[in-house]
């Protein structure tokens, strides 16, 4: 069940990265919204390139992980996808303080995605199981 909800998640922030790397952030957030603040600043490149690609990326391989663990469940896959989430709620973290310390301006769509990747490691953290 975790796995279906995560498959939810990882869709929300797929299409969230895609509306944040082809459409005008004007058209979409507004000319005076923090998001402009966050998409123009020195941070919208990570090596190079745009944060929103490497998330189209990134989002698209671990949907597909899960999508297969849910087909065909194998425990490298669990690992993988964990890991993966584990990654990206690290970044995220990263960029929410960005956003708040630094630009001192918060973009909504990149807080859906960083809050979902950030819900998505709650969803699937390990845990005990009782007997």
């Amino acid at each position: 069940m975790k796995h279906k909800i995560l498959v939810i998640i990882l869709t929300i922030c797929l299409i969230t990265s895609i509306v944040l790397s082809f459409l005008p952030t004007s058209q979409i957030c507004g000319v005076r919204s923090g998001c402009e603040a966050v998409q123009n600043s020195p941070y919208k490149n990570t090596f190079g390139i745009n944060n929103g690609y490497l998330g189209i990326i990134a989002f698209f391989i671990l949907l597909s992980l899960t999508i297969s663990h849910l087909r065909t469940p194998k425990r490298y896959k669990k690992i993988l996808i964990f890991a993966g989430v584990l990654t990206g709620s690290i970044i995220a973290f990263f960029f929410i303080c960005l956003q708040i310390f630094v630009i001192k301006a918060l973009c909504t769509y990149c807080l859906v995605i960083d809050i979902g990747i950030i819900l998505g490691l709650v969803l699937i953290f390990p845990t005990k199981r009782k007997k």
